[in-house]
């Protein structure tokens, strides 16, 4: 696109290359203008633009449906060509308030109120029509140009809670060009043939029954599909060296408080008292790996030792939120644990890139690979992390495999190193990780001999990811002294039917990310996240639970939406498909 002039929040213009953004950002505030002509007593909540477009959150006093997307597209039309100059001005917090209470804006009043005492307010004008907005904007409405669409609309707690008032999101999208929103739309209708759901059905895979909302049922097309995925995992895995193990399925209420589990995850157990004792069902395999570790006394001479298992794993969900196959109750999840001496980490981890790249050629994915680091959020000495930081770092220096550092997305017990696969139609998925753990092992204070005879306390475990989750995707792991987990498979993401994941920096939260893979004709979705606390209202019936932010590089759909990520973004979204 050609450069554009655009206002900033300093109140000054500049013309920048970075347009298509700012573009959106004005378009979200076209569409609000068009809605207020149109609907007068609507209140107005907040437009942001997006990866893909943009969207408002407003409520109605009657129902908005699709019917009523042209009138106000035109609606739209008319405002982008009166070419009303787009100004901007600020006033006092005070000011602000009372300036919007005036308007009938409460939910504008409310997040003004949030602010600190003394900042100053910026509104963008745009002819008769005022909104609170930080910026940056086109100069006027007629740089918007001809290339949008309302795509669709869905319910949106306010503010990502759930006891707030739904209000009502339009998505739409704008591009510089007509051909780049056809091609757009024409993706959009590519992806929703892709459907899981929709495959599982015409192919005999899988089902779901009421009788077990959540719980898939695999049909002997699926299981043959599945098994010949399993049986490739534990070929792989004993040729580099794995041993494989299972463990229970249910386990004390001890072990899981050891784990802090308990405490951060328990919601989304499935609990029960045996004996009169609290246990609960897995929803993670990684504590059971850790004592079969510490099971018996080990030598540094056992070390590393490679520990694999596909465990199946329950995880509650909200029935609201589940969804085929991607949203699900239980599923298998492939995990590897490497369990080493710090001197180790760099050969383990590049011996577990080199698996995951055997696995990603086999399969005929491209991919791109991130180094996500600390987190403000995090646990740990400086010292681990730098350790641990170094580690991945070095490994992927002598592969000469080329990287992106991502600051501040690594778990909160570890950096790691994603693997984002590009699919047959262009779509990016996160998908591997390798992370290095090192609370775990602290947590459960394992040991092992040295060479000088004397016991050392295990620092780090390297915990390969990856998920099986009823989707079979092969090929996430992860090691070090310590352990090194694969992202959590679905603890982060709420999808619906018919979603589109979106990342904005107006929610405040963490994301989930997504994959997809592809088994000749046969396409199975899956997902993967990691926990760190964050929630947000997206849907009417979707949450999003705690999820781990990552960065994903250009485009990426799940199921029949699309979704793009931008470094720095902070939030998530679930917008519904056209």
């Amino acid at each position: 696109m050609n450069p554009m002039k655009a206002l900033y929040s300093d109140g000054s213009v500049k013309e920048t290359e970075d347009v298509l953004p700012i573009i959106r950002h004005t378009a979200s505030h076209v569409l609000a203008q068009a809605v207020k002509r149109l609907y007068p007593n609507t209140k107005l909540a907040i437009g942001p633009s997006i990866a893909d477009g943009f969207y408002y959150d407003m409520e109605f006093d009657t129902p908005l449906t699709s019917d009523d997307f042209g009138k106000i597209e035109a609606e739209m039309k008319k405002i982008i060509k009166e070419d009303l100059k787009i100004e901007r001005f600020t006033k006092s917090r005070e000011d602000a308030i009372a300036f919007m209470k005036e308007k009938g804006e409460p939910y504008k009043v409310e997040l003004i109120e949030d602010l600190p005492e003394g900042e100053e307010i910026s509104f963008y004008s745009q002819g008769e029509f005022v909104d609170l907005c930080a910026g940056p904007h086109l100069m006027s409405t007629k740089g918007v140009g001809k290339a949008f669409k309302i795509m669709s609309l869905a319910g949106a707690y306010w503010r990502g809670d759930e006891h707030n008032k739904m209000l009502t999101r339009l998505y739409a999208t704008a591009f510089g060009k007509k051909e780049e929103l056809e091609a757009y739309i024409t993706m959009m209708e590519e992806a929703k043939k892709r459907d899981h759901r929709k495959l599982g059905k015409e192919l005999g895979l899988f089902m779901m029954h009421e009788a077990g909302p959540g719980f898939p049922f695999f049909l002997p097309k699926g299981m043959i599909l599945k098994n010949t995925l399993l049986d490739y995992w534990r070929e792989i895995h004993k040729k580099a060296g794995y041993v494989e193990v299972s463990t229970p399925i249910i386990l004390n209420r001890s072990l899981w408080e050891t784990s802090g589990h308990w405490d951060h995850y328990k919601n989304n157990m499935y609990t029960t008292v045996i004996d009169g004792e609290d246990y609960a069902i897995k929803p993670m395999n990684c504590p059971g790996g850790v004592l079969v570790y510490a099971s018996e006394p080990r030598s540094y001479r056992d070390l590393p030792l490679r520990v694999g298992e596909l465990g199946l794993v329950h995880r509650h969900e909200k029935s609201g939120q589940l969804h085929g196959l991607m949203r699900v109750r239980c599923f298998t999840q492939d995990d590897a644990h490497i369990f080493m001496t710090p001197d180790q980490i760099k050969d383990e981890i590049k011996g577990v890139v080199a698996l995951i790249n055997e696995v990603y050629s086999l399969f005929g994915f491209e991919y791109h690979v991130e180094l996500s680091t600390r987190p403000e959020d995090s646990m740990g000495s400086d010292e681990d992390w730098e350790m641990a930081t170094e580690g991945l770092r070095s490994a992927l220096d002598e592969i000469g495999l080329p990287y992106v550092v991502n600051e501040g997305d690594g778990a909160f017990y570890g950096p790691k190193i994603d693997f984002h696969l590009v699919d047959c139609i262009g779509r990016t998925w996160q998908c591997g990780t390798i992370q290095l753990d090192f609370q775990l092992p602290q947590r459960f204070e394992l040991e092992y001999i040295g060479a000088d005879g004397e016991i050392q306390k295990q620092s780090g475990v390297v915990p390969v990811g990856r998920a099986l989750h009823q989707r079979t995707a092969v090929g996430d792991t992860g090691s070090a002294v310590g352990r090194v987990d694969q992202s959590d498979v679905l603890p982060g993401g709420d999808m619906l039917e018919g979603s589109l994941l979106q990342r904005d920096a107006n929610q405040g939260a963490s994301v989930s990310d997504c994959g997809q893979h592809r088994a000749g004709a046969v396409q199975l979705l899956s997902i993967q996240c990691s926990a760190q606390p964050s929630q947000a209202i997206l849907h009417p019936t979707a949450r999003l639970k705690p999820g781990h932010q990552r960065r994903i590089g250009g485009t990426g759909y799940l199921g029949v939406g699309k979704g793009d990520f931008s470094p720095k973004s902070r939030g998530f979204q679930i917008l519904p498909a056209r």
